[in-house]
This record gives C-alpha cells, sequence and structure tokens, in this order.
C-alpha cells in the first residue's frame, strides 16, 4: 500500500469519527470513493475452499468483472475458509484460499470480511490477527465493525452467537467462542452499539452485512433469531440493504418502499437443489449455482448485479433514495 492510499484512509477514518461527533463503540474503517464520488463493490461469500468446487473460477470472473467496473473494494459476508476455519494464524489454508486464488489485478484491493459458522470451528482470534494482514495486506477481518465511504456506512454484524442452534445442538462441531462468552452479555451489547451507531449515521445510504440470512429461500432458512432481534433494528433505522451468505446462492427479496434483503453465498460449492417456497412478489431472483454481486453506489441510486460463473447477468436492479422504490431491468 503506497504512502497516498494510506493518507485517503487515515483521512476519511478521521472523517468518519468527526462526522458522527464520538468516538465509535465498533471499530470504524474509512475508504474514499472516485473521483466522481461513486463507489464499486463486489460482494461474495461461501468461498474458502482451496480452489475447489470451481472457486478458482469464480475468483477468475470477478477478476474480470471487477476489471470493468474498476472496483474501489470486495466485502466478503463469511465461511472465508472452509471446513473449519483457520488454526492458527500460520495455517497454509490462508494463502491456499486467498491470497493464491484471488490473483486478479482488479482484486489487489482492499478486502473487508466478517467471520461465518464455518470460521467460528476454526481459531477465530487467527482470522481477526494482524499477522495475516502483515502477509496479505488485503485482508481486514472483524467480527463488527463500521465502514465508511462517501455516501454510505456498512454496519458488518457477527451474526453467528446469535443462533441457538450452535449452543444447544452443535452436533459433531466445535466452536470458537473466545471472547464471546457469556453470550447474552455479547449480544446484548452488539445490538446496543448496532442500534447506536446506525442511528448516529448521517450516511444517505445505510447497509448492515452479516454472514447468516434474514429472508432467504434457501436450504436453510430465515435465521428466526435474527428476525427477532436484527429486523426491529433494521426497520426503525430504516435501512436499505441487508447483504449475507450462508445460504450458497444468489437471491434478491424485496418489496417496494422495504428493506431488500441480498444473499450472495456463492463463492465456491452450491448447486444444493433445494428452495423453499416464497411470495413471488417478494423473490426476484433466486439462482441455486456460484456466482457474486456488484453494488454501484451513488448518493441518489443504488444498481446491484448478480453474475453466475460464467459473467453471465443473472439480476440486476437499482434503489433510488429519493423515492425508496427499486426497478428491475
Amino acid at each position: 500500500m503506497d504512502l497516498l492510499t494510506f493518507s485517503l484512509r487515515l483521512m476519511f477514518l478521521i472523517l468518519c469519527i468527526f462526522i458522527n461527533g464520538s468516538f465509535s463503540k465498533l471499530e470504524r474503517f474509512g475508504h474514499p470513493v472516485k473521483s466522481d464520488g461513486s463507489l464499486d463493490i463486489l460482494v461474495f461469500g461461501d468461498w474458502g475452499r482451496k480452489g475447489s468446487f470451481n472457486q478458482s473460477l469464480v475468483a477468475h470472473q470477478m477478476g474480470i468483472v471487477g476489471e470493468q467496473l474498476d472496483i474501489d473494494f470486495v466485502i466478503s459476508v463469511g465461511d472465508n475458509f472452509y471446513d473449519d476455519g483457520l488454526k492458527g494464524d500460520t495455517d497454509p489454508s490462508f494463502e491456499a484460499s486467498f491470497s493464491h486464488i484471488y490473483t486478479h489485478p482488479s482484486l489487489q484491493k482492499q478486502w473487508y470480511s466478517v467471520l461465518g459458522n464455518h470460521d467460528y470451528r476454526g481459531n477465530v482470534s487467527a482470522q481477526l490477527s494482524e499477522v495475516l494482514t502483515q502477509k496479505d495486506w488485503r485482508w481486514i477481518c472483524r467480527r463488527s465493525f463500521v465502514l465508511c465511504s462517501g455516501m454510505v456506512e456498512f454496519f458488518f454484524v457477527d451474526t453467528n452467537p446469535f443462533v441457538n442452534k450452535y449452543f444447544t445442538d452443535p452436533e459433531d462441531h466445535s466452536y470458537d467462542w473466545s471472547n464471546v462468552l457469556p453470550r447474552n452479555r455479547y449480544i446484548s451489547k452488539l445490538l446496543h452499539d448496532l442500534d447506536l451507531e446506525i442511528k448516529k449515521s448521517r450516511a444517505t445510504w445505510k447497509f448492515v452485512v452479516g454472514h447468516h440470512g434474514i429472508k432467504t429461500a434457501g436450504e436453510h432458512g430465515a435465521t428466526q433469531e435474527l428476525v427477532d432481534q436484527i429486523v426491529p433494528i433494521l426497520e426503525e433505522n430504516k435501512v436499505d440493504l441487508y447483504i449475507n451468505g450462508h445460504d450458497h446462492c444468489l437471491q434478491h427479496i424485496g418489496s417496494e418502499g422495504g428493506i431488500q434483503y441480498l444473499t450472495s453465498g456463492g463463492g465456491s460449492k452450491a448447486w444444493r437443489g433445494d428452495i423453499q417456497p416464497w411470495d413471488p412478489k417478494e423473490l426476484k431472483l433466486y439462482y441455486d449455482g456460484q456466482g457474486f454481486m456488484s453494488l454501484h453506489i451513488t448518493h441518489s441510486k443504488v444498481k446491484f448485479v448478480f453474475y453466475d460463473i460464467s459473467g453471465n447477468v443473472l439480476h440486476q436492479s437499482t434503489l433510488s433514495k429519493k423515492s425508496k422504490n427499486f426497478g428491475l431491468f
């Protein structure tokens, strides 16, 4: 990372803190927008399989689209390393599933990542470690944090501790709950901080990012704990998008004037052949295969586009801030 890039990011971080009037409860990052004020991003999740299950093919296509769009950064919605996260900060899976896979020049941008349930089956602190960032400067992963970039703020949420079955019926899996227990206190503080940070935000657009789905017709279905505890915060604060992975597919679910729920979990293994019934008036896209999503953001509009493994556009839609409605192309 050169000195100019570092200086710009530092300036944006200071600006984010200043605008919000006080130091944040959640860690904050800043990322500059383009000279015209716009932002282009790739979003995907459920990927880290050392190139197998078409991970390398998805990465290749992400590189092509990333170059076409001149992307500013990449968001990962979790399940970064299969099957059981990383064993430590020297685990060669980091290079085998990340550094050696996403090699296209357009993907040499900052990556902002949250944790998925498979990541929690390994050493969580390893994924959060600065040691990985020293190995590959692109890597930033936190449990929950805020990313400020011009007209938009992303609120990244650690959704894993909300899911009851990981505690009551973990099956044969072992989860690393270090720094999460006691669970109720962790969840209560996170909900308080999330609500506070969204309320303080003066951004034109407010997007929440988590691993688990809230509205999804995929195999895992809706995460009821998030429906009960996160959705009221999203609705009260008029959040525009909720973006997740977990289900290994691509989805757009939403109604006019409401929150749009976007699933981008097609980073590698997919094609489960399982779709649950959903109101066709809300279900705009369900693609049971590999792929990824892009976001183009300006002050007045957000355009999101879903791509398959060959780069074909499966679905695209716009959300207008002025009218609070969306249109399909």
